[in-house]
C-alpha cells in the first residue's frame, strides 16, 4: 500500500477548498487501485507542522496506482486549482509513504 499524503496552508476560500477536495474523494474507485480518501484540518498535536493548517491522504494499493493518479487529467485539474489557492507549488508538501505491514 502507498499512502500519499499531501499538506498545505490554503487561503480563505473554504468553497473551493471544498470544491477541490470533493473533486479528488470522487476519483475513489474512479481509478483503479485508488482505495481511500480523507482529508481534514491539521490539528498540530505535537506543535510541530503549525505551517500546514489542512491536508489529505489517499491510499493506493501500488505504485503503479499512484503513478495512474499523478497522471489522470482530472488529478491534474484538480491539482492546479489545489497550486493556484495556495499560492504556488511550493506551499504544498507531498509525501509518498509505502507502508509496510
Amino acid at each position: 500500500m502507498i499512502l500519499h499524503a499531501v499538506y498545505f496552508d490554503p487561503c480563505d476560500d473554504p468553497e473551493e477548498l471544498r470544491s477541490i477536495m470533493t473533486g479528488l474523494a470522487d476519483l475513489v474507485g474512479q481509478i483503479d487501485g485508488f482505495l481511500e480518501f480523507s482529508h481534514g484540518p491539521n490539528i498540530d498535536a505535537e506543535g510541530k507542522s503549525s505551517e500546514a493548517s489542512y491536508g489529505f491522504v489517499c491510499t493506493f494499493a501500488t505504485a503503479r496506482a499512484l503513478a495512474t493518479y499523478a497522471q489522470d487529467a482530472r488529478h491534474r485539474a484538480l491539482g492546479a486549482r489545489l497550486v493556484a489557492m495556495c499560492g504556488g507549488a511550493e506551499a504544498i508538501k507531498v509525501y509518498d509513504i509505502d507502508t509496510i505491514d
